[in-house]
């Protein structure tokens, strides 16, 4: 005898296992962030924060950052107009190019850097010739934060120019605007909301930057040690340290995806926006 089960059963079962799939996926991504708070001694956090080896840590990851973040901005936001806004053959490799860093394994990004850099490498001997090392000093790091930091803006930025309605630096351009104002006053101030989420991303990624960096810059304290190789280095030597240090990322990257989310909702809220100005459909004669 065939027994139906009932439809309202069906359902509570199969939100039953969505929801223990759910509780294990949750918990599992939740225990290492829950045992990192629980395990650290959070009473001595200010007294290790203070520690003149964590400040060395804190200054080199400061300075490389700023200026990596310096770079992916002035270099990254134009790189991404064009890309946004030019059709032509080759384009789609181009794009494959900016977005090929997020998916290589950070070694193959740091022994990369090492191959083009190095004094044997590909650009070693003119750079040689002009008196300049890379590897293994502080411009290493600030070039291994660019080369696995830049595509999370650059991507974020091209997408943010082609959602800029085509029409208004159209309008801006029949009223007389070359293309560098239209870039200026028009596509950049539009884009300024997904150029900014875009940032977010590659700051919160250049910030926990390790592969790459350790291979190509080495971990020297005061040199090229950042928070995440500063982990790495403290892990045998003062593990409570060490925690410590984890403990300021997770809070850093906490305080950055929240800000990535406000900003995202911002965007959200204004999308539907209209132009302040509506240009004239003949020209001023």
């Amino acid at each position: 005898m065939h027994l139906s089960v009932p439809p309202a059963t069906r359902r509570a079962g199969f939100t039953a296992l969505l929801a223990l799939a759910a509780g294990i996926s949750l918990a599992f991504l939740a225990l290492p962030v829950v045992a990192l708070f629980t395990e650290a001694p959070l009473g001595q956090i200010p007294d290790l924060l203070s520690d003149p080896v964590l400040q060395e840590i804190l200054a080199v990851t400061l300075r490389t950052n700023l200026i990596a973040n310096a770079l992916i901005l002035l270099l990254g936001t134009p790189t991404a107009y064009l890309l946004a806004t030019r059709r032509f053959p080759g384009r789609a490799i181009l794009v494959t190019l900016v977005e090929l860093p997020l998916v290589l394994p950070p070694a193959v990004a740091g022994i990369g850097l090492l191959a083009a850099f190095s004094a044997g490498g590909l650009l070693g001997p003119p750079l040689e010739e002009a008196g300049i090392v890379i590897p293994f000093t502080e411009w290493a790091v600030v070039l291994a934060i660019t080369f696995v930091a830049s595509p999370f803006y650059v991507r974020q930025a091209i997408a943010a120019f082609e959602a800029v309605d085509p029409r208004l630096p159209d309008a801006a351009r029949t009223l007389g605007a070359g293309p560098a104002r239209t870039f200026l006053r028009v596509s950049l101030p539009l884009a300024a909301g997904g150029l900014l989420a875009g940032w977010v991303l590659a700051f919160a990624r250049g910030v926990g930057e390790f592969g790459a960096t350790i291979m190509f810059a080495g971990n020297v304290l005061g040199v090229t040690q950042t928070l995440p190789l500063g982990i790495y280095e403290q892990l045998d030597s003062n593990f409570d340290l060490a925690l410590a240090i984890g403990v300021l990322l997770v809070i850093l990257s906490a305080a950055v995806l929240l800000i990535y989310k406000l900003i995202s909702s911002w965007r959200s809220s204004i999308s539907t926006s209209t132009f302040p100005f509506r240009p004239s459909r003949s020209l001023p004669r």
